[in-house]
């Protein structure tokens, strides 16, 4: 996994990245993927979504890409740069996803989803450090989660 987003979540109400630093009596202690790198508690009331289990609907009713499988696309297609920003317009996202992967299920992404995807992208590649992808990788994982 050539990103390794397990330690990584999205919590609900709160923008950008998180990095799961340890279990707390009432929550879960995260730190924020940014400059700053500030570290808060995540109350229990807050859904947090973990990165490594978020997939993106695919044209097979019963499949979904799993997050980390897109990232490599993205990654091996534009490297750490994507040249559009979740201000781009609806022809350019929907462009852009269609070109990393071609077999997603146009009617049950939306534009949010393809923004939010493309900001987590450059939070992640400017924050998480790119490793070579494994020779042979088991494809059990599977997304449960829309991005």
């Amino acid at each position: 996994m050539p990103y390794d987003l397990k330690e990584l979540a999205a919590i609900s109400g709160q923008s950008g990245l998180f990095r799961l630093v340890k279990p707390a009596r009432h929550g879960v202690l995260v730190e924020s993927l940014d400059a700053k790198a500030t570290r808060t508690l995540a109350p229990a009331s807050n859904k947090v979504s973990l990165l490594s289990e978020i997939g993106i609907y695919s044209q097979d009713s019963d499949e979904t890409v799993p997050l980390t499988e897109v990232f490599e696309n993205i990654h091996q297609k534009y490297g750490a740069d994507v040249p559009l920003t979740n201000k781009s317009s609806e022809a350019e996202l929907t462009s852009f996803l269609g070109e990393v992967l071609p077999e997603y299920d146009r009617q049950r992404v939306y534009i949010s989803d393809i923004k939010k995807l493309v900001t987590w992208y450059g939070i992640v590649s400017q924050n998480v450090p790119y490793g070579a992808a494994p020779s042979t990788e088991p494809s059990t994982e599977e997304g449960t989660e829309q991005a």
